[in-house]
């Protein structure tokens, strides 16, 4: 049995970091493969573009892995990693509204209205590709900041402690967001709201970001 697979649903997250810190570094690709479908879902309520999702997603996993040393191990790794990954995603906006010449009716707007104008993206297929269709779209509409807290709390089950720590929001605001996240996305579509269908990120796409990670790591 190989490092990997011995890993793999029999020690925490802080044993196999431990290990890794001890020079078992091909451990790492545990937790890529654990994280990458949270990583991915979060990524995509901020950029939207799953592209620079997947090349947002390689520079946190490679950040993290360069400065595990610093992990406290006093907060979930999940926690600390998804925080990583939120930074990178949030920078790439902010770059982006600067790289575009925006007019003033624009500016009012927001770069939100940018990104509901958004081709969707590969995900949008599925058993019932309409409905997930129609989900995704309607998700890709919300604001930001209700979109992101509607995918971590409802698509990603992450509990209100853990998406008010990545978020650095209160409590209350949490609960606020996800509220009006849900009252934008209609009654309607809540009898097609499927978990584990809506932007999933497939075997084949997360060999390809272990690979590209861990050659990364090794080389460095």
């Amino acid at each position: 049995m190989n490092k990997e697979a011995a890993a793999t649903d029999t020690i925490t997250d802080n044993e196999v970091i431990a290990r890794i810190l001890l020079g078992e570094k091909d451990l790492y690709a545990v937790l890529i493969r654990k994280y990458n479908q949270r990583l991915y879902r979060v990524g995509m309520s901020i950029i939207n573009d799953d592209v620079e999702v997947e090349d947002a997603m390689q520079v946190a996993y490679i950040n993290a892995y360069e400065h595990l040393s610093k992990f406290s191990f006093k907060a979930l790794f999940s926690t600390w990693l998804t925080r990583i990954l939120i930074n990178e995603c949030l920078l790439r906006v902010k770059n982006r509204r600067k790289s575009i010449n925006m007019n003033d009716s624009i500016k009012d707007k927001g770069i939100h209205q940018q990104l509901v104008t958004a081709e969707l993206t590969p995900a949008a297929q599925m058993l019932n590709a309409e409905l997930k269709q129609m989900l995704e779209a309607a998700i890709s509409q919300l604001p930001e900041k209700y979109r992101t807290v509607f995918i971590m709390r409802e698509v990603e089950h992450m509990n209100v402690a853990e998406t008010q720590e990545c978020l650095d929001i209160s409590e209350v605001n949490v609960k606020v967001r996800l509220n009006r996240a849900k009252s934008l996305l209609r009654n309607a579509l809540s009898a097609y709201y499927k978990n584990e269908a809506v932007l999933s990120f497939h075997l084949s796409r997360c060999n390809r970001i272990v690979e590209s990670v861990m050659a990364k790591i090794t080389i460095a």
